[in-house]
């Protein structure tokens, strides 16, 4: 026997360290670009080289390691590619900060030392997501790892710029953007956190130029009151009938502007009129440009006062605030003032308040790329959850032209450059060195670097090695399925829908699967500030990778946040244990070989026909579920079958058939065999290590790798329901003794006598089959299976399928003692009931106390009454039994 073949206990970090080792030192998941199989391909979500593993990022490559993992079971030439995000605002914000403690600015260095000191720090530091990522079993392909700033990708990223830029989808221009004071560049509208904030409505009174009277508007920002250029009203609103047209004093500066009308203005918000400063609101941008307005601006890119704000000319714009809220005031112009909450737009990486800006920036036409990435979900691409394309589709229809500019150092540099002499632009692949038109040598490159996003959205093709046509791109291309987070949806997934369906002329993703956010226990989002975050290589080193990995496929429903707690990867460790305890048991029971090969269609035993029908039933269950994303039904199946089938069942039901040596042992040792390394297999894509380790220890394994073995083929002829009905009524009537013992409190050592009465003759005869298994797991003195057999005065009974299931109780119970233990166990019940009832009762208690307190004690109360009736029932059962 091999008993020895596995440790006692099962270490998770040494058999980590070594399996991790061997895929990598192997490329186990380096596909074979020969080998036959449907390509099934997917791309890394590319974090951040500043970033490290976080709890997100552990569920999105544990779901995306079981898709390739199961699809290459499936025989599927699968390629998982790696890599990384350059982060051009982050990185640029670290190595700043890095800088500014040997107290200098990346300005004392210049723009080339600049970028090569962040070339150093992504050497050095660049690559520690990537080696936490490894401690997940991420079967990625290491041999194909990308970052979106290495030649081939830069190649790509330039291509396409010149290529949008060439057919009119790239254009450079004034406009609003979403201006960071602290970053000092441009975002993107979805680069924006909008969060709540308590402020103030400000109500001005603004006098018409011919001294008829006035207007009262209401405004958030009294700051850039000097910008403004007109004031707006709806054109139905009533109580401003008559006064269109008429010219408007500017508050503080005297400046006369129209009062125009447009159905854009809300009546019910403020008084209905709205000041409009063009250049501070992207709203008002629209606006001017409708109605041909000046476009002023009195910030500057600091967050500063411009000469445009005349007396606050030179304030920083909350010192401005203040000045002009008490000029107002003294004025007499200030009529009121409003607490208000309401949303303020935050730089999405260091959280400054964004400042509407107009500047000139390098756009992409969105709204005529956007179409065709609309138009092809779900013709081409399948969006899961479902209800997320609702989300999809209307961010697309109601999309505004990509800011792609940034003003900063670190990203591609945008391909453009300036003739000196005669000021032509010339948008090129290739550094020129000479202006085509005028000769002059004298150019000047936007200095500008593209949004991060940009070379995000061309992954999944550059990242195969567009624009060359390679056999990756021919074979990985379109990419099998994308799974991200939801909150990237438009940052990253729609951006490749639009730059795929244009440049490769179809969609980079047949699937889109968007996962939910990780929540603690209490469905609180998790932060550093609350104190609640889940540090997954903590728990990684607490309970081992396949612990963590099987919680977070568990708890994967489809739309539904998960609600993690430590708790719960401790209870997927004890499962992990398991997993080993019932191999070392089988390891005890199989021989050193593999066992000699049966016809597993037509074995003998009730209980191997049983576990090789679920068996079936699971490998069916399991592919569907994974073609779904129903990754925690397929979880929740496999703790199901090992747990409860196999290993609470199966393992106790062979132990008589081990000891009986002959066929009915050789059976049991094949049967087991086969359905421990089968159910090793469905296990493997969920938890890879305790998996990997185990399978080698079988016989007939030694030096096998898992990882690179087919699912097990599905086997009709075990498929039979009736057989395994069979089974499980026999389970069930097991079952249904041990409760009776339990309930009554019969010792487990003493051995029962049972009577059945059949609900017919077919369960009469599956009964009597299975009676060796009713007298060993139910431990039985004696077993009748009769219709007529007389139940005993002092007796228990239960109804199984129609089956009913009586225990002779004389012998078995001292029913005065129970009789007395169980008027002790209601007195504390009932003093217990009492107190909780008070409680309840009490009106002060119930409208003070928090809601979740109140919720627990009537929680408690419903507990205690069930718990009441069922010792009430059961002292009942007792005094019936001896005549009382």
């Amino acid at each position: 026997m091999a008993e020895n073949a596995l440790p006692k206990g099962y270490e998770p970090r040494d058999v980590e360290e070594r399996w991790r080792r061997h895929w990598e030192d192997n490329r186990t998941f380096t596909p074979d670009m020969d080998a036959p199989g449907e390509p099934y391909s997917i791309v890394i979500p590319p974090p951040n080289v500043t970033g490290a593993l976080h709890i997100g990022h552990a569920l999105n490559h544990v779901l995306i390691d079981v898709l390739c993992r199961n699809a290459r079971q499936q025989g599927k030439k699968v390629l998982w590619l790696p890599g990384t995000d350059h982060a051009g605002i982050a990185t640029q914000n670290v190595v700043e900060r890095a800088l500014a403690k040997e107290g200098l600015s990346r300005h004392d260095l210049g723009r080339e030392a600049f970028i090569e000191r962040v070339w150093q720090w992504k050497e050095e530091y660049g690559n520690r997501i990537l080696n936490q990522i490894r401690m997940l079993g991420d079967s990625v392909d290491w041999t194909r790892e990308r970052f979106t700033m290495d030649e081939g990708l830069s190649k790509a990223v330039r291509k396409v710029f010149v290529d949008l830029y060439n057919g009119g989808y790239i254009y450079r221009g004034n406009y609003i953007i979403n201006w960071c004071n602290r970053c000092h560049t441009a975002l993107a509208d979805d680069e924006v956190d909008h969060m709540p904030e308590q402020g103030h409505l400000y109500h001005v009174r603004y006098d018409f130029e011919d001294g008829s009277g006035s207007v009262v508007i209401a405004t958030t920002r009294p700051e850039t009151i000097m910008a403004d250029t007109g004031v707006c009203v709806h054109p139905e609103d009533e109580r401003y009938a008559g006064l269109i047209g008429k010219k408007i004093l500017v508050p503080v500066i005297g400046r006369a502007v129209p009062l125009f009308a447009d159905t854009y203005v809300d009546r019910e918000f403020g008084t209905g009129a709205l000041k409009v400063t063009p250049c501070h609101d992207p709203n008002d941008w629209t606006l001017g440009e409708r109605h041909s307005l000046a476009f002023i601006q009195c910030i500057d890119e600091d967050g500063n006062m411009t000469a445009e704000a005349g007396p606050y000319a030179g304030l920083t714009k909350e010192e401005c605030r203040k000045r002009i809220v008490a000029d107002l005031e003294a004025s007499g112009q200030l009529v009121r003032v409003e607490e208000l909450n309401h949303s303020v737009g935050h730089c999405y990486r260091c959280k400054t308040v964004v400042e509407p800006h107009m500047s000139e920036q390098w756009f992409v036409a969105s709204t005529k790329l956007a179409p065709r990435a609309r138009a092809a979900v779900p013709q081409m691409t399948q969006i899961f959850p479902e209800s997320w394309m609702k989300t999809y589709f209307n961010w697309l229809d109601n999309i505004r032209d990509w800011c792609i500019s940034r003003q900063i150092w670190w990203g591609h540099r945008i391909p453009a450059w300036t003739c000196g002499k005669c000021g032509k632009l010339i948008v090129s692949e290739q550094d020129p060195t000479a202006c085509p038109d005028c000769g002059c040598t004298d150019l000047t490159q936007d200095p500008d670097v593209l949004d991060t996003w940009f070379s995000s959205a061309l992954w999944p093709f550059s990242t195969m090695g567009w624009p060359d046509k390679t056999k990756d791109l021919a074979t990985f291309y379109p990419t099998s399925v994308l799974v991200t987070g939801f909150d990237i949806l438009f940052f990253w997934v729609a951006r490749m829908m639009m730059l795929g369906m244009h440049f490769m002329d179809e969609v980079p993703f047949k699937h889109v699967y968007l996962h939910a956010l990780v929540r603690d226990g209490e469905g609180r989002k998790m932060s550093k500030s609350t104190g609640n975050v889940i540090d997954p290589l903590a728990m990684i080193d607490k309970y081992g990778t396949d612990s963590l990995r099987f919680t977070l496929a568990a708890f994967a429903a489809m739309g539904r946040d998960i609600k993690l707690s430590e708790d719960r990867i401790e209870g997927y460790r004890h499962f992990v244990n398991k997993v080993w305890n019932a191999a070392r048991f089988s390891l005890m029971n199989l021989p050193e070989e593999a066992p000699a090969s049966l016809d597993l269609d037509n074995v003998k035993g009730m209980h191997h026909k049983w576990i090789l029908h679920r068996l079936e039933e699971l490998k069916a269950s399991q592919a569907a579920g994974i073609d779904g994303y129903r990754f925690n039904e397929v979880a929740q199946g496999l703790y199901r079958f090992w747990w409860n089938e196999f290993c609470d069942w199966y393992l106790e039901l062979i132990k008589p058939d081990m000891q009986a040596g002959g066929e009915r042992q050789a059976t049991a040792q094949y049967v087991l065999w086969t359905v421990l390394r089968e159910a090793l297999l469905l296990l493997h894509p969920f938890m890879p290590f305790v998996t990997a380790e185990v399978w080698q220890a079988l016989p007939g394994h030694a030096g096998d790798d898992i990882a690179t073995k087919l699912y097990p083929a599905a086997r009709p002829g075990c498929r039979d329901v009736k057989d395994a009905e069979h089974m499980e009524l026999v389970q069930a009537t097991i079952s249904a003794v041990r409760t009776i013992r339990a309930e009554l409190n019969i010792a487990p050592s003493y051995r029962l006598t049972t009577l059945v009465r059949p609900a017919s003759a077919e369960d009469a005869a599956t009964l009597e089959e299975g009676r060796e298994m009713l007298m060993t797991l139910a431990r039985l003195d004696g077993l009748t299976v009769a219709v007529d057999v007389e139940a005993p005065k002092a007796s228990a009974s239960s109804v199984v399928a129609g089956n009913e299931v009586i225990v002779p109780l004389t012998g078995a119970v001292d029913f005065e003692a129970e009789l007395a233990r169980l008027d002790k166990e209601l007195g504390k019940i009932e003093k217990d009931f009492v107190q909780v009832n008070k409680k309840l009762a009490n009106e002060s208690f119930v409208s003070k106390a928090p809601a979740d307190v109140v919720a627990k004690e009537r929680a408690r109360a419903e507990e205690l009454s069930d718990a009441k009736a069922k010792l009430e029932a059961l002292q009942q059962r007792f005094r019936d039994a001896i005549g009382k």
